[in-house]
């Protein structure tokens, strides 16, 4: 059962590598490499064989109807149909059995320290899992009965594991990253910091050796990964537990500082608000049967002013003068835009 396991993992593995248009036509040694480090953590050869990922490469031909080419001008193997994905195949009872297992030794340690913040993330597989396995009984379509929250395709998840290496060893690590305001790729040489997840995205926190400062970077934008085994620059103050602290999102800076935020909130608005806080340190100052007080103690960000902006008019900011100035300047333009 083990071997079954580790060849279902592995298919999957495969399946994102030649799917992953940032490096096509992975080459067997190149597939090789993504199996051992997702399963073992490490690319030194010893779990994984070359004869193992050919077997591999003709079971999903056979058995998943794979569309795997050899191309001889690239070296490297493809998806002749590039919208296939083994992940639109339906979850064979092997697979079920095989999730089942890991989530049953799983959840007997959801409330140990360690797992505490991925309990929410821990019932949601387990529900799908539940809710598939008992679907398989019935005739009736399962997305007819329950519906799950679906997040778009996780891009850059591949460079996770080579990045928490680059962490653990402080290695340096060149990519070449595409920013979204001016579409200009640049190459990048840094030392990672820290990965953090935010609204179902990684960022990698890292230093960086050209402009001499802490920066963040989205994986989803990086391309061309390679870390070299050569100690890089990291700041003396980076505390990754304190980094974020005064953070709302992904936005955190050492030279920042947080400031006092006071807002009112109507009444309906302020029971969201309260049971979905913006930041740990929110608190309900005081509230009547038409307005409630908030104050709470964080950095002024992009991610804080689109969550207020997102309450309309049931929000009003009282302080900071350059937050409360900020929101007016972004309602004035969409009134403009709108012509009002």
């Amino acid at each position: 059962m083990p071997h079954i396991k580790n060849a279902l993992i592995r298919y999957r593995i495969i399946d994102k590598a030649l799917g992953n248009s940032y490096n096509p036509y992975p080459t067997k040694l190149d597939l090789r490499y993504a199996c051992e480090m997702e399963l073992y953590g490490d690319t030194n050869g010893k779990h994984i064989s070359d004869s193992t990922i050919e077997k591999d490469l003709f079971a999903m031909r056979q058995e998943l109807d794979a569309p795997i080419k050899y191309s001889k001008a690239h070296k490297g193997y493809y998806y002749e149909n590039p919208d296939f994905t083994i992940n639109e195949k339906p979850l064979s009872e092997d697979d079920i059995a095989s999730i089942q297992f890991a989530l049953s030794t799983l959840s007997q340690f959801k409330e140990t320290e360690m797992f505490q913040n991925f309990g929410f993330a821990l019932n949601k597989i387990i529900d799908r899992v539940n809710v598939d396995s008992d679907s398989r009984n019935t005739d009736v379509d399962i997305d007819q009965l329950i519906q799950f929250e679906k997040s778009t395709a996780a891009i850059g998840n591949e460079f996770l594991q080579p990045l928490l290496s680059a962490i653990k060893n402080q290695h340096i690590a060149y990519f070449t990253y595409e920013s979204f305001v001016t579409q200009v790729r640049k190459q990048r040489k840094v030392t990672p910091l820290l990965l953090k997840e935010y609204n179902n995205r990684w960022y990698l926190i890292c230093f960086d050796s050209v402009k001499q400062k802490v920066i963040t970077y989205a994986l989803d934008r990086i391309s061309d990964l390679e870390i070299i085994e050569q100690k890089g620059e990291k700041p003396s103050d980076f505390k990754p537990d304190l980094f974020f602290r005064h953070s709302i999102g992904i936005t955190a800076s050492s030279e920042a500082r947080p400031e006092k935020i006071v807002f009112t909130a109507s009444n309906v608005a302020a029971k969201y608000i309260n049971s979905q806080p913006f930041h740990e340190s929110q608190k309900l100052v005081k509230e009547n049967h038409e307005l409630a007080l908030f104050e709470l103690f964080a950095l002024v960000s992009e991610e804080l002013i689109r969550e207020l902006l997102s309450y309309g008019g049931d929000v009003q900011v009282l302080q900071p003068e350059g937050l409360k100035n900020e929101l007016i300047k972004r309602i004035q333009k969409m009134r403009e835009n709108y012509n009002l």
